[in-house]
């Protein structure tokens, strides 16, 4: 019983829903994330696999310095740096723009690998056969890659998910973000606070990684 009474003080239903809130700022800055950076990620993977004169090489180095920087130093520019240039974002429009702009290159890399997964000569059979190169891609290539593709890119929105806490240096009131206020406010209550906090993430983490080892169990 006393194991559980720290539990009991503190985890009120007043706290709860204030982690709650804070769970859905996390979820809806993931959410966003993932679609843009899904999109831009997608575009930027294809386009480099299509090795477009000049345009491939200058997004090969932009991928490569993003993936290279720490998310951290990513989130720090976005909110500290871009309004010395006029370019002024409130804490949730930074988070989800540096998450976004590090996962679309994580994502392209790994949309450009599966694309180069596929044989050379699918692609000469769909060309002989009358398509063109878009339709070769769209037809032939990109289904296959795809299955391919799946479980790496729901690990790396897992990963995601994780990132959004480092968003908590911004003061996005995310889960870790209410976490530490509660604690702050209570004074005594970390082990229940943070234990309900992880379990939190882990839920969702742990639901999409069963997720990822089935689509990758079907491509055995």
């Amino acid at each position: 019983m006393n194991l559980l009474a720290p539990f009991i003080e503190v985890l009120t239903l007043d706290n709860i829903k204030f982690l709650l809130e804070g769970f859905m700022v996390t979820l809806k800055v993931a959410a966003i994330s993932i679609v843009l950076s899904s999109i831009i990620g997608g575009l930027v993977g294809t386009l480099r696999y299509a090795k477009i004169p000049v345009v491939s090489q200058l997004l090969a180095v932009v991928v490569e310095t993003i993936r290279n920087l720490p998310l951290l130093l990513i989130i720090f520019f976005t909110y500290f740096a871009l309004p010395e240039i006029g370019i002024d974002m409130e804490i949730m429009t930074a988070a989800i723009v540096a998450l976004t702009i590090f996962e679309s290159a994580m994502l392209s890399e790994i949309i450009r690998s599966g694309l180069n997964s596929i044989d050379k000569g699918q692609i000469e059979a769909g060309r002989s056969s009358g398509l063109n190169y878009i339709q070769t891609l769209s037809y032939i290539v990109m289904p296959q890659a795809l299955r391919r593709m799946v479980p790496p890119i729901v690990s790396q929105f897992i990963s995601l998910l994780k990132d959004t806490s480092l968003a908590v240096v911004i003061a996005l009131p995310d889960l870790l973000h209410n976490g530490q206020i509660l604690y702050a406010q209570t004074g005594s209550g970390v082990t229940p606070i943070f234990t309900i906090v992880a379990l939190m993430y882990f839920i969702v983490n742990f639901t999409l990684s069963r997720v990822a080892r089935r689509l990758e169990l079907k491509q055995v």
